[in-house]
């Protein structure tokens, strides 16, 4: 028998009728679904471990997870097999064999989001975006999105009542641009809090909506009050686009 292996995953999904990523009791999780169809595919239990985790609803162009195994892969087959395995909304785009400490996680240098609002009615891709109704100023967004890059406690933009040691942040980049019809938000970041992205968008847009100016963001990043920051953006209209690691944790 083969000695184990390490591998890293390239995962897109359509996260709309999955609570998140991660497995919970009593809901059905793209984590649940992978590691099902994996187990499948290997005819042995696999357990996956994803570079970070996904609200309900939110989708991924690229979640990157790690998984071990003992056998060998045809790697053109595994692709083939295991996206005829797994649901219509969750494919394999890639796997790579990593060094056995390479962690999906803790190895990941950089994450990004993209954020996709519409302003004109779509029935194709609704799923995919927040549908608005009012037309936001980007230029008063993008002002409100330089400042985030000022502070590295964002407490303000979090879930109340998580696990977390401490709410830091360091966020590389944050623009708002328009792009094939739509507003798209990006922003990049070492790491992400829980609701953190929606409820910055939620923020800017409200500022690009004249509702508040630009340099409350201030106060109300440096309140750590969740209640001063803006309502959550719909999570139908967030995708997890990337994830960063150094190149010499691959061994292919």
């Amino acid at each position: 028998m083969s000695e184990s292996k390490r591998y890293f995953l390239d995962v897109s999904y359509k996260g709309t009728r999955y609570h998140g990523w991660q497995i919970q009791e009593n809901a059905f999780t793209v984590q649940e679904a992978l590691e099902t169809g994996l187990s499948t595919y290997f005819r042995n239990p696999i357990s996956v471990m994803g570079s970070g985790r996904t609200d309900t609803g939110v989708h991924a162009y690229s979640q990157v997870c790690h998984f071990e195994t003992d056998q060998d892969i045809d790697r053109e087959k595994f692709l083939r097999a295991i996206n005829g395995i797994l649901p219509k909304d969750i494919s394999i785009n890639s796997i790579r064999e990593v060094k056995a400490n390479a962690h999906a996680r803790f190895s990941a240098k950089n994450r990004s989001y993209v954020y996709r609002m519409i302003l004109q009615k779509s029935p194709f891709i609704e799923d995919y975006v927040w549908r608005h109704y009012f037309n936001p100023d980007i230029d008063r967004m993008n002002e409100a999105a330089r400042i985030l890059l000022e502070y590295n406690d964002f407490e303000c933009f979090s879930k109340i009542h998580t696990a977390v040691k401490h709410f830091r942040c360091e966020i590389k980049s944050a623009h708002w641009e328009q792009k094939d019809g739509e507003l798209q938000f990006h922003i990049t970041a070492n790491r992400f809090l829980r609701g953190m992205v929606r409820a910055i968008v939620g923020t800017l847009v409200s500022i690009g909506l004249g509702k508040r100016e630009p340099e409350d963001l201030h106060q109300i990043i440096e309140s750590r009050n969740r209640e001063n920051a803006g309502k959550s953006a719909p999570a139908s209209g967030l995708f997890f686009s990337r994830v960063e690691y150094s190149e010499d944790i691959y061994l292919d």
